[in-house]
This record gives C-alpha cells, sequence and structure tokens, in this order.
C-alpha cells in the first residue's frame, strides 16, 4: 500500500481492536478486579439478596441513609432503599444541583423459575413445586441442572423468614426432569421452544414418605415438615412468599486462559457491581451521583420496584427539595447511563448478527446507541449530540470501547431501562458489557470488559 494512502486509512478508517492485542497490561488488571465480582455474584443471587449485599458495602464506605431534612456538603453520601428489592446511592457534588446529576442505572433482578402461590403437591410418591418462570427464558435449558431455593416469607406473626437451600457445600440442591433419549421421541418431534413447556417446569424436593406412610400425600408431608422444622413455615405461608429457584453454580473462571467468567445472573449484575464499585469509589465529584439498583427489568420494569414507577423521580424530588433546586430543572440537565448488557457476537450462531454492528468479546465495554425491536420500538435512541459527550468522557478516561447492536434488524431485539429514564427528560445512553449465551442459567462475559465498563462508569463521575 503506498505511503499516502496508508497515511489516509489511518486518519479515515476505524475498527474496534481486542483490548489484549492494543494494551498487554490490560488483563491483569481486569482479573484482579473480577475476583471481588465473582464473589459477590455467588453471594446475591437475587434482587433482595444484591439489595442487602449493596447496603452492607455502602454503609461500611460512610453511607448514611438519607435524610431530607439533613442538610448535606459535596462529599457525602447516602442511600435510599425501595421495599427491599432496589436501592440508590448518591454522593453529593461541588455544583448546584440545578445543573443537573450524573446518574448510572441497572437492574439487579435475572430470570429464574418462581415458585407458584400454591406450588407444592404429590404426584406418584413424588412431591413437586410448581414454578411460574420469570423473564425471557428458553424453557429446556432449566431442566436437568441443580437448582438452589432462595427467598423470604413472611409468616402469619409478621416475621419475615429468609430461605437459602443449596448453596452451601452440604445442602441438597432440586431438579427438574427430562425425558431419556430413548423414551423422548415424540417430545424431539416439538419445536426447539415447546421442547419443555411452563407446566413441565416442576421441581422435584423429595421422594421418602413421612414414617405415618398409611395417611395421604406422605411424601408432599414429609417434605413440608422438614420445611417446619428449618424455618417455621406451613403450606399456607406461600401465598406470603417470593421464592425463587436458581441454577446452583458458583461463578467461574472460564478457558484455559482465564479471561472469561461463567455464572449466573450476568445480565445484568455484570453491570450493576461496577456501577456500585465505582459509586463508592466517588469521592468528592462535581456532580452529584446517583447509581440506581433496580427490581423487574427482566419483566418489563413493571411494578413500584422497577424503573416504570416512580422511585428514581421521587428520590430526585426528595434530593432536590433537600437542596432547594426545581426537579424538572435537574432532571433536563441530567445525564444517565443506562448500564445493561449486549449479546455478544457468537461464530457458531452468526446469522442472526450483523457483523459490522455487533459487540465481541475482549472490545471492552459497549455503548449501544438503541436497543428496541425492528423498527426501534421501545427504544430511547440516544443523540448524537449525548453520544459524543459520553464518547468524549471514556476517550479521554482511556476507556476502551464498542458499539454494538442488538442483533440483526428483524431478527429480534430487546429493551433495557433507558428508556424509562427518557421519560423524565433526562439524556440517556445504554453502555454495558456483551455477554455469550445471555439470560441461560450460566451466562459468559469477559474480565477485560467488565474492567472498562468500571472505568467508563468511574469516569463519568468523576
Amino acid at each position: 500500500m503506498p505511503k499516502d494512502t496508508e497515511k489516509l486509512s489511518k486518519e479515515l478508517l476505524f475498527s474496534y481492536k481486542h483490548v489484549a492485542k492494543e494494551d498487554k497490561k490490560e488483563f491483569k488488571k481486569s482479573d484482579e478486579f473480577s475476583t471481588a465480582y465473582k464473589e459477590f455474584l455467588n453471594k446475591a443471587k437475587t434482587e433482595r439478596e444484591c439489595v442487602a449485599l449493596a447496603k452492607e458495602m455502602l454503609t461500611k464506605a460512610g453511607y448514611k441513609e438519607f435524610d431530607i431534612t439533613k442538610k448535606y456538603k459535596a462529599g457525602d453520601k447516602v442511600y435510599k432503599i425501595n421495599r427491599g428489592k432496589a436501592i440508590m446511592a448518591a454522593t453529593f457534588g461541588s455544583k448546584d444541583l440545578n445543573e443537573g446529576i450524573r446518574i448510572n442505572a441497572a437492574h439487579i433482578d435475572s430470570p429464574r423459575l418462581d415458585l407458584k402461590p400454591n406450588p407444592l403437591y404429590e404426584k406418584n410418591e413424588l412431591a413437586f413445586f410448581k414454578t411460574h418462570y420469570y423473564g425471557g427464558i428458553r424453557k429446556y435449558q432449566w431442566v436437568t441442572i441443580p437448582l438452589a431455593m432462595h427467598g423470604v416469607v413472611v409468616k402469619k406473626d409478621g416475621t419475615k423468614v429468609e430461605i437459602n437451600i443449596g448453596e452451601v457445600e452440604d445442602d441438597p440442591v432440586f431438579m427438574i426432569s427430562d425425558l431419556l433419549p430413548h423414551l423422548g421421541m415424540k417430545q424431539g418431534e416439538r419445536k426447539l421452544a415447546e421442547g419443555i413447556n411452563g407446566e413441565e417446569l416442576n421441581i422435584i424436593v423429595a421422594s421418602l414418605p413421612l414414617d405415618d406412610t398409611d395417611i395421604k400425600d406422605a411424601v408432599k408431608l414429609h417434605a413440608m415438615k422438614l420445611l417446619n422444622d428449618r424455618y417455621g413455615i406451613t403450606e399456607r405461608d406461600f401465598a406470603r412468599a417470593e421464592i425463587e429457584f436458581v441454577p446452583a453454580l458458583k461463578a467461574r473462571d472460564m478457558g484455559f486462559d482465564r479471561s472469561l467468567i461463567a455464572a449466573y445472573g450476568q445480565d445484568d449484575r455484570i453491570c450493576a457491581y461496577p456501577a456500585l464499585i465505582a459509586e463508592i469509589e466517588t469521592k468528592k465529584p462535581e456532580y452529584t451521583t446517583l447509581t440506581v439498583l433496580a427490581d423487574k427489568e427482566e419483566i418489563g420494569s413493571v411494578g413500584n420496584t422497577g424503573l416504570h414507577s416512580n422511585f428514581v423521580y421521587d428520590f430526585i424530588s426528595m434530593l432536590a427539595t433537600n437542596k432547594k433546586a426545581d426537579v424538572r430543572v435537574v432532571c433536563e440537565n441530567s445525564a444517565c447511563l443506562s448500564s445493561d448488557v449486549n449479546a455478544a457476537y457468537d461464530p457458531t450462531f452468526d446469522s442472526v448478527f450483523e457483523a459490522n454492528n455487533s459487540c465481541y468479546l475482549n472490545h471492552g465495554c459497549v455503548l449501544t446507541k438503541y436497543t428496541g425491536a425492528r423498527g426501534k420500538y421501545s427504544s430511547s435512541d440516544a443523540s448524537a449530540e449525548f453520544m459524543a459527550k459520553v464518547i468524549d468522557i471514556m476517550d479521554k478516561a482511556g476507556v476502551h470501547w464498542q458499539i454494538g447492536e442488538l442483533g440483526a434488524v428483524d431478527i429480534g431485539g430487546g429493551g433495557t431501562v433507558a428508556q424509562f429514564i427518557a421519560m423524565l427528560n433526562i439524556d440517556v445512553v445504554d453502555l454495558g458489557i456483551p455477554v455469550l449465551a445471555m439470560h441461560a442459567p450460566c451466562e459468559v462475559a469477559s474480565k477485560i470488559d467488565l474492567y472498562n465498563a468500571y472505568k467508563a462508569f468511574k469516569a463519568f463521575y468523576a
């Protein structure tokens, strides 16, 4: 190639590179950062557990519960919990609140199996739990894998009981059965999406009867007695419970080179964790920061703990009242990163991607201008001005980033919380991490991409 053409090519053309090819030291930093992240994943497999762990981390870092009557100065740190399933943390900045705040919003719920209100039954001397799947799952992926039981029960006397069975080494685990190949010919004729249907997601919980084998449903009664012995609950208490079944798997390094992380719930805790760490490490920012870890994104951000409700706007209003600012002006001048994952390009299934506009493992965090489906439906579509602002912040901080779409046009798509932040008249764009096997019981992500998301969040708050 002639020198003039080579120079012109460098000046005018651009491609996103594998980070390890550009910066040999990046992986070591990424590997170190991922250690605590894996511990976070292992401890927080539900939204309630995430909130409890986040509160513990925040209070240890000096955060206090927000009090609207108290006066706050730059550098003060506060938090507010919404019904035990969403949490917000803020660090007051030196600028007037009317100049806007810097928001990072991630979600901490993940696809899973929820118990029905009347879940326990016996059939042919096996006791089962009936489930209702939560979020977009491929149902066939959830059979014949070890499951753990997590949740909370509010008893008749108001006592709250936390349940966690299947995570400790000596705990039992649970499972949904499937047909053996020898008898599965007719099942094999089903379409993939119907290989297992919702009413077949029944979890085996016991097989031994209570001592008195003459009574009806002796295996069911035995299972209930064991739960009663451990937690003091009765079958009627299931109506006052939130119980989830999640994969009984630990976060693990993946690959000979240990460059990847395999774990349940990385959508979207792989964004929630670095957002939380960036918030904690922010000391005296110019703009007040607000980190939101929300619930219910996987089912449309509905309910009073999801971002389609007013709880974030209400908290911003409280901050504005506290600082004698106009909440409408605050929102208009604010900026937000909607921190959510994107689908990493998978060479095995390349037909559903458009290679030029996909995100790739180890190419850095991913900036997603719009999500939605097909004709950008349900997308906030960030403006050119805001894209330029966020890109400039990352470039100045030396963040490795890339652009990505969620699959090829007309193939599928999805949504994030960005559209609900935009409804508050706040500039917002999605910035997250590429993930393989998204929504599966075990998802895969890159340590390098995780670390660069953390760097991006830190720079955004600086």
